[in-house]
């Protein structure tokens, strides 16, 4: 376990080369890993395990549309594709990748299956760390371990047939078997993590929202969509307007900050965007920062999780989902959006 210093602070990382895979492999040689639900993360995780040497199945919900996606994937129907309640049988770590409210809804068939000396594995603390309101609470003699990609279970996949790896973190909360470290670990090198991170459950799912809500999606768009409706209140075309808020920061400036660091990409800009940049990053924080205290607060203390667990237990939740991805969808900037990425070389070789 390497100790590395980040920004001053020492944190637990574990490299490939720390923990290869030949040691992954080794550490898991008798186990069964039932991948539960195919999904965001499922499709991802199993097939990166599968092509690494594990032994993994997968289970779901037959006459699905994810139960045909993972056929075309290439799992086998009885061999290594099964009913969630058969493959919990089978699997001696069950992998549950299902979304939180059917997590929830699941909890009970899973629970009975989770035999003194499995391991139950999660790659989002929402489940456990909320139990008081899922009710998702493993037996004592189970391992409980976490594995959490830091992207999607598409990204995570690509990455790894590209050779690299997405970065992710790691925990134990529950080690029954006194192996629980040695699996989660060979687990997250199985799944094809670049390196993997020490967290908790609850430190994970708390930055996990506060991330989703906050840069990654919520607080991005809106700004996108601030920047997007001023330059067009002042007269300029759908086109430059996206191309300004959109298409130079996502095509150009972020891959050079995700390289390099964001002092880099500063001084290879022009004089004039530096200038401006410097001087306008701290108000942008400022105004901010309130929101974002507000929203962690409401992250640990469950408001946020219980708001998610009551819209999307809800029968008629996937319709009000692409309703409000409609609207997004059919709004003038991302169908400005849809025009300019049509426009980009790489469609049109």
């Amino acid at each position: 376990m390497a100790k590395m210093n980040f920004g001053g602070v020492v944190e637990n990382v574990i490299t490939r080369e720390e923990f290869p895979l030949s040691k992954a492999l080794e550490v898991l040689k008798n186990e069964t890993i039932a991948v539960i639900g195919y999904g965001v993360q499922g499709p991802g995780q199993s097939l990166n395990l599968k092509d690494n040497g594990f032994n993994v199945i997968v289970g779901q919900r037959k006459n699905s549309k994810t139960w045909d996606k993972a056929v075309a994937d290439g799992w086998v129907p009885g061999k290594t594709l099964f009913e969630i309640e058969e493959a919990c049988e089978k699997g001696t770590i069950i992998q549950y990748l299902l979304s939180d409210a059917a997590q929830i809804a699941v909890w009970p068939t899973v629970k009975k299956h989770l035999t003194a000396g499995k391991a139950l594995y999660f790659s989002h603390g929402f489940g456990a760390t909320y139990s008081d309101r899922t009710g998702i609470v493993p037996p004592k003699d189970v391992d409980v371990i976490m594995i959490a990609p830091k992207g999607s279970g598409t990204s995570l996949r690509r990455l790894f047939l590209e050779g690299r790896g997405l970065n992710s973190s790691y925990a134990v909360m529950q080690d029954a078997t006194g192996k629980a470290m040695d699996r989660v670990l060979a687990l997250g090198i199985g799944v094809g993590s670049g390196y993997l991170f020490e967290t908790t459950f609850k430190r994970e799912v708390y930055s996990d929202l506060t991330g989703e809500r906050g840069t990654l999606m919520g607080a991005i768009q809106g700004i996108f969509a601030a920047q997007y409706q001023v330059l067009r209140e002042n007269g300029h075309s759908p086109s430059e307007a996206f191309n300004e808020t959109i298409e130079e920061l996502t095509q150009s400036l972020m891959p050079l900050v995700g390289e390099n660091g964001m002092d880099w990409m500063y001084a290879n800009c022009s004089t004039t965007a530096q200038r401006g940049a410097l001087d306008w990053w701290k108000p942008f924080r400022d105004a901010t920062l309130p929101v974002f205290r507000k929203l962690y607060a409401e992250v640990a203390c469950g408001n946020e999780a219980q708001r998610s667990i009551d819209s999307n237990s809800k029968p008629d939740y996937r319709e009000k989902l692409n309703e409000e991805l409609k609207e997004m969808r059919e709004s003038e900037m991302w169908q400005a959006g849809a025009t300019v990425r049509s426009l980009r070389p790489e469609r049109n070789k």
